[in-house]
């Protein structure tokens, strides 16, 4: 059977890398951060609304939302970013990151189960596993259905 699966990778932090299955990606695309409309009484990691073909694409800081230092537009911050749309079942939600690294093929038969000891508090619920890399690094192997039905949004009605 065929294990192999594309993945889009990225960065996450200043040190680590994730991927998310293609198969959920609907598209990435560069966002510049004054397009994006605030929404007050937002958790802080949700940054607001952008128009996505005429469609009210809501954007979240994924580091921030995975528990690492948020994206702050103060910092030596370009103003545009990349933003994973990731979709499931019609539901559209847009991740910011800093870079996209590549597509790359990674066999699901070697994705690692997550442990709870290894990571971030934040970052477990989001995990579906994680691929140990040839220089010996880890990449987490993010849920885009985990992270687009999450909770922590108080988006979906």
């Amino acid at each position: 059977m065929e294990t192999q699966e594309k993945f889009l990778s990225f960065n996450l932090g200043v040190t680590d890398t994730a991927v998310i299955s293609l198969r959920h990606i609907a598209e990435v695309l560069q966002v510049s951060l004054p397009e994006i409309c605030g929404v007050p009484q937002m958790p802080s990691s949700v940054l607001g609304i952008y128009n996505w073909r005429g469609e009210m694409l809501w954007l979240v800081d994924l580091e921030a939302m995975l528990g690492y230092p948020p994206i702050s537009p103060g910092s030596n911050l370009v103003s545009k970013m990349m933003a994973i749309v990731l979709e499931n079942k019609g539901k559209y939600l847009g991740l910011l990151v800093r870079q996209i690294i590549d597509i790359e093929w990674l066999d699901a038969k070697e994705m690692k189960a997550t442990n709870t000891e290894l990571f971030y508090p934040k970052i477990s619920p989001f995990l579906q596993g994680y691929f140990i890399n040839d220089s010996e690094e880890i990449i987490f192997n993010l849920d885009a259905t985990t992270i687009i039905q999450s909770s922590a949004w108080g988006i979906h009605n």
